[in-house]
C-alpha cells in the first residue's frame, strides 16, 4: 500500500480570466507555508515530491520542499484542466464545466483525467502531488465512481490522503473544504 497526498494550491495572485499561471498571492504565500508545516508532520521522509508546472503549484510545493531539503519534480500531467476557450472566456466556460458531468466532455477532456489518474498509479512510493481544485475533483470523481465534474469544493492549500493499493486508488481521508462555493 502506498499513501498519495495531493495539495491544492495556495491562492493565487490573478484569477482565471485574468493571468494564465499566476503564482501565489501573499495569502496564498502564507497557506502554503501553513500546508507545509502540517505536511511536515504527517508526510515519510522519503516521500517524492511532484508539483503541475504552474507557478502557484509550485510555489506551494516550494514551501514544503524547502522545509525539507528536497527537489520537486514536475509533472504535467497534474496541470489545470485544458480549457478549449481564450483566456478572455476561461471563466464562463469553467463556469459551465463545473456543472456537467463527465458523460458530455471531449476526448481531450477526458485524456487530461487519464493522464492524472496514470501520474497517481505510476508513483512507486509515498508521494504528494501539489496540483489544482479540478484535478483533485477528476480524481475523487474516479474514486467515487460518480459523473458530477464536481464533486469536492478543497479548500486552498488543503491536503487529502489517498492509497494506492493493487494498482487501484482510494480515498483515505478528504481535506479541509472551502467554506464558500466558486462562482
Amino acid at each position: 500500500m502506498t499513501k498519495i497526498w495531493i495539495v491544492r494550491h495556495g491562492e493565487a495572485a490573478a484569477s482565471w480570466e485574468k493571468d494564465p499561471d499566476p503564482g501565489l498571492s501573499v495569502l496564498g504565500q502564507s497557506q502554503a507555508e501553513e500546508t507545509a508545516k502540517a505536511l511536515m508532520d504527517i508526510v515519510p521522509r522519503d516521500a517524492q515530491l511532484v508539483s503541475s508546472p504552474l507557478r502557484r503549484a509550485q510555489e506551494t510545493a516550494a514551501a514544503f520542499a524547502s522545509k525539507r531539503g528536497d527537489d520537486v519534480r514536475v509533472d504535467p500531467r497534474f496541470s489545470e484542466v485544458r480549457s478549449p476557450v481564450p483566456l478572455s472566456g476561461r471563466k464562463a466556460w469553467l463556469q459551465e464545466f463545473m456543472r456537467q458531468d463527465w458523460s458530455e466532455q471531449s476526448d481531450d477532456l477526458w485524456e487530461w483525467r487519464r493522464d492524472i489518474l496514470s501520474g497517481l498509479k505510476e508513483v512507486t512510493g509515498p508521494t504528494v502531488v501539489f496540483c489544482h481544485f479540478l484535478v483533485i475533483n477528476a480524481v475523487i470523481a474516479e474514486i467515487e465512481n460518480k459523473p458530477e465534474v464536481l464533486q469536492v469544493y478543497p479548500a486552498n492549500a488543503s491536503f487529502h490522503e489517498l492509497k494506492l493499493e493493487g494498482g487501484e486508488l482510494s480515498l483515505v481521508q478528504l481535506g479541509q473544504q472551502m467554506k464558500t462555493r466558486i462562482n
